[in-house]
């Protein structure tokens, strides 16, 4: 949000720079023009919250009788690394296979530690233990990501609360991320979602 404002109030300089000096009138009416301009800009992403913005659930209708939900998120640990954070779950003739967390680090900069759990906290005294799972269709992953059965934590979760999640790295340090409540919101409506007929769309 803070880098969206600068955005918008460097937009805003260089609008005004645009205007050359002239009488007392054609100052106020510039100004004018430009608090106009601002205003028309800004407006529109003040409208949207971060859950509308950035949140959304993708639905897979990926053969007959095989149906993936999925949430995906783009977000930075404690060392300002990106991670593509991907919840999903997959049924096969309305029988869940199960919900699992997938988490893919930039290659050659970050790669987690795929035989080892996934702590997961609420920052109190609640956590869990995510243990490393592959989905029946995923044979392997690349270094830089591992994936986990969060089965039980998604069912756990009573509120849009911010998720504390330690990764396990190959290195043997720990990567650090926090979900934010929108994120947490869109998880736990996933978990809600069943198979229904949808558009097919590219598959996970």
């Amino acid at each position: 949000m803070i880098q969206r404002w600068f955005a918008y109030f460097s937009l805003w300089l260089r609008v005004r720079s645009v205007f050359n000096r002239g009488s007392f009138t054609q100052q106020i009416a510039k100004s004018l023009v430009t608090v106009w301009l601002f205003l028309l800009i800004a407006l529109p992403a003040l409208t949207l919250s971060p859950a509308a913005t950035l949140a959304s659930i993708h639905i897979y209708n990926e053969r007959p009788g095989q149906t993936t939900f999925r949430s995906k998120q783009s977000l930075r640990d404690r060392n300002d690394r990106s991670w593509q954070v991907i919840l999903f779950k997959r049924y096969q003739s309305n029988e869940l296979e199960g919900l699992y967390l997938r988490l893919v680090g930039f290659p050659g900069v970050v790669a987690p530690n795929s035989q080892k759990s996934l702590r997961i906290a609420t920052g109190s005294s609640t956590q869990w233990q995510a243990q490393p799972a592959l989905d029946p269709q995923t044979q392997s992953l690349p270094e830089n990501a591992a994936q986990y059965d969060v089965t039980k934590v998604i069912a756990d979760l009573a509120g849009d609360i911010p998720l504390q999640v330690e990764i396990p790295l190959a290195n043997g340090s720990t990567a650090q991320l926090v979900v934010p409540p929108f994120a947490v919101h869109e998880w736990r409506d996933l978990n809600a979602q069943f198979p229904t007929q949808s558009p097919t769309q590219s598959p996970l």
